[in-house]
């Protein structure tokens, strides 16, 4: 394993964590009209055994939907993730936070993730966040997994692998949810390049089933953002309201299960 200069546990900073989790916890609300996670939510998972939370990946904000997630479900665990290495030497302060660069695409890229990624394995109090995929793609295209994942996994046998589904459909709102969903655990040492490909289809076709149907109640709500357009058309609702002696509510349709 390299030195404490390139080993993402020595450089993790639970102050820098905490201070980024609320950063990203304030965009996504200023981005989104919620954070949501479809029901019955995170799998149960033992505290003896480090976990690898692998997803698709639709858009950007993965990364920030990762460390809200994190912060809001596994608040005793440290979590860390790859980062293409010449944009993490672009935010180096992101080494503070558990993030590690790596060269995706090539042999060197390749090795440092099993590398790095069975060191930080190694602890059960670690999880590790990768968007499989390796690449964008839209949410509702077939899945397709880099073999990097079933091979870290084959190195690290005490480990579990969830999958983990990500969409930002719009609703009713001017601005889109963003949505999680999580599959069941799989050991490591079932955790074939098939089973993982196939554990996140099936996550993602249940979340789309979900996104389609528009129904909050179907998610548990980690954090609120903001409802309505704004704007003229908002002040004029909102006047609107005051005059009717009604309260105002700027939502387009009301939500249940809220």
């Amino acid at each position: 394993m390299t030195g404490p200069a390139g080993d993402p546990v020595a450089l993790r900073s639970p102050a820098m964590v905490r201070f980024f989790d609320g950063v990203m916890q304030r965009q996504m609300r200023r981005a989104f009209r919620a954070v949501r996670v479809a029901e019955p939510g995170l799998p149960a998972l033992p505290d003896d055994r480090p976990v690898v939370f692998f997803s698709n990946h639709p858009s950007w904000w993965d990364p920030a939907f990762y460390i809200v997630l994190s912060a809001a479900l596994l608040p005793g665990r440290c979590s860390f993730g790859p980062m293409e290495a010449r944009a993490l030497e672009r935010y180096r302060f992101m080494r503070r936070i558990g993030i590690f660069g790596i060269e995706p695409g090539t042999t060197s890229g390749a090795a440092r993730l099993l590398r790095v990624g069975g060191h930080i394995l190694s602890d059960p109090a670690h999880v590790l966040w990768l968007t499989a995929q390796g690449h964008f793609a839209d949410p509702r295209t077939p899945v397709e997994l880099q073999r990097g994942l079933s091979r870290l996994l084959s190195r690290a046998p005490q480990a579990l692998a969830v999958p983990v589904a990500l969409e930002y459909p719009f609703w009713s709102e001017k601005r889109p949810e963003a949505l999680a969903a999580f599959g069941d655990a799989i050991p490591a040492a079932e955790a074939t390049h098939e089973r993982l490909e196939q554990a996140l289809q099936d996550t993602a076709d249940a979340l789309a089933a979900r996104a389609k149907a528009r129904s909050p109640a179907a998610f548990d709500t980690i954090l609120g953002g903001r409802a309505g357009v704004g704007g003229i058309y908002g002040g004029w609702s909102r006047l609107r309201a005051r005059i009717r002696g009604r309260s105002y509510r700027p939502e387009h349709l009301p939500e249940s299960g809220e």
